[in-house]
């Protein structure tokens, strides 16, 4: 038997995540009320028409019964059931973002602002998190991403201990708001100024070998890769379980993107659970 117990915010995807979770293969409920768990536990031991494998979504909707998940816990310990808990995080302007897209209102909100959902709902689900087996900040993740990072943890088994996010982007749009360590490539060669390479990006190959081929940009991949390659332990070791890269260039679609491929491949190949992004490929 395996349970997961799927939750956290409400709008950083835990209805996505239960989707994923059945085309695994698992028996998927949703919302069900904490001080049922031993009852779903003792319907899978006695038999349960072969359910092996169950994920089941806890979330603040029911925010009344929610504190209850802690004894709904108890009851998968003293049967001796594994579980783990998958906690699925965003940042406030990426949740509020996503309920005006929805055009939804927040469960907590009762007549509130949509912030006020979340600052209620973060002070809810605070012990929940600290328990949480997994962490995964769903800010940056597109759902081909964030199936990728279920597949790692609960099919091909690897060792999740971070996550870390490589992201190109352009000065002339801004800094990313959620970058914890930012790099700025504008001192290397500029294909934009070729004219064969200006309307490519770092995603073809013309554009990736006349930045690399220059001995300063191999340098500096070499001593930046050094560097992370030093400090992503640490970071694992302190606990924290995203790390966000952000490399930038003028207009983010040829220093930095290439750039931003070439440590996604050095840290990808060194057995680190990577995600890329490139934020301005497409702008101007």
């Amino acid at each position: 038997m395996q349970f997961v117990i799927v939750t956290g915010m409400s709008g950083a995807g835990k209805s996505t995540l239960l989707n994923i979770f059945e085309d695994l293969g698992y028996y998927c409920v949703d919302n069900l009320p904490p001080k049922l768990i031993h009852n779903l536990a003792d319907f899978c031991l006695e038999g349960g028409a072969g359910i092996d494998r169950v994920a089941l979504g806890i979330d603040s909707r029911g925010a009344k019964h929610f504190n209850d998940l802690f004894t709904g816990l108890q009851a998968l310990d003293a049967r001796h059931l594994p579980y783990t808990i998958l906690f699925l995080e965003a940042t406030d302007e990426v949740l509020l973002n996503r309920y005006k897209e929805t055009r939804r209102s927040h469960p907590l909100s009762k007549g509130g602002t949509i912030t006020d959902g979340i600052i209620k709902e973060r002070q809810l689900l605070d012990s929940v998190k600290q328990r949480a087996t997994y962490i995964i900040d769903t800010s940056l993740l597109l759902t081909r991403q964030l199936r990728e990072k279920i597949i790692e943890i609960y099919v091909e088994r690897k060792n999740f201990d971070l996550i870390v996010h490589v992201q190109s982007f352009g000065f002339k749009y801004g800094m990313p708001v959620l970058a914890d360590l930012v790099f700025d490539v504008r001192f290397l060669p500029n294909p934009f100024y070729i004219s064969e390479l200006k309307l490519q990006t770092g995603q073809d190959e013309p554009v990736r070998a006349f930045v690399m081929e220059n001995e300063t940009s191999q340098k500096f991949l070499k001593h930046l890769t050094d560097m992370l390659l030093f400090l992503i332990p640490h970071y694992i070791k302190e606990g924290k379980n995203q790390l966000v890269i952000a490399i930038g260039c003028t207009g983010g679609k040829h220093r930095s993107v290439t750039i931003a491929r070439e440590v996604h491949d050095v840290l990808h190949d060194a057995g680190h659970s990577i995600v890329i992004n490139h934020r301005d490929i497409t702008k101007g």
